[in-house]
């Protein structure tokens, strides 16, 4: 099985821990003092890349799903933890039309739900 790895840096770990518990559904496989680990077996990657976000590195994350009922479990375990939620709603982005939400880490990296 081949597994794609993303490390972001955080400001606060504890803070970092309990949002992408939340995001995830998950809890992490490994905690240490200043380190958390997740195995997602569920997700697949949707990898881009583009020159129009005006920046050079992480412009932001995502957990696209297929279904209408995967968005909505989403969006609700995202507002139950009482985070800042985004509903963008139907839009046109990178080429496709999609339903969005948007939500930021305690770092200020902003993830995308999707379908």
């Amino acid at each position: 099985m081949k597994r794609m790895h993303i490390h972001v840096g955080v400001e606060n770990l504890e803070q970092s821990i309990k949002f992408y518990n939340v995001l995830f559904g998950a809890q992490p496989v490994k905690t240490k003092t200043d380190y958390a680990k997740w195995m997602l077996d569920e997700s697949r990657i949707n990898f881009a890349i583009s020159t129009r976000s005006g920046k050079t590195g992480v412009d932001h994350l995502g957990l696209q799903v297929d279904e209408d009922n995967e968005l909505e479990a989403l969006r609700d375990r995202l507002k139950s933890a009482d985070m800042s939620v985004f509903d963008e709603g139907e839009t046109v982005c990178c080429y496709a039309r999609s339903d969005k939400s948007w939500v930021e880490d305690p770092s200020g990296i902003a993830w995308e739900a999707y379908k």
